[in-house]
């Protein structure tokens, strides 16, 4: 898949562990999980914004688009 998420890395920066942001944003750790190793389908823009601001950042640092290598 061509979109990395980098949401590891922001809670790396922030000293934060998985099931304090999962609880600061509202959803559990493993749907967090999910999120975090690209394994979603989707995210909301509610979950966005709620991780932007738990994380202080913005949109572009938690998701990014690389070309497939494949291709």
């Amino acid at each position: 898949m061509p979109v990395i998420v980098d949401i590891d890395v922001m809670l790396a920066r922030r000293k934060m562990a998985v099931g304090e942001l999962a609880e600061r944003i509202g959803i559990t750790p493993t749907n967090l999980a999910v999120l975090k190793n690209g394994r979603a389908k989707a995210v909301r823009f509610t979950t966005l914004d709620a991780l932007c601001e738990a994380l202080e950042c913005q949109p572009g640092d938690l998701l990014r688009w690389e070309p497939d290598a494949d291709e």
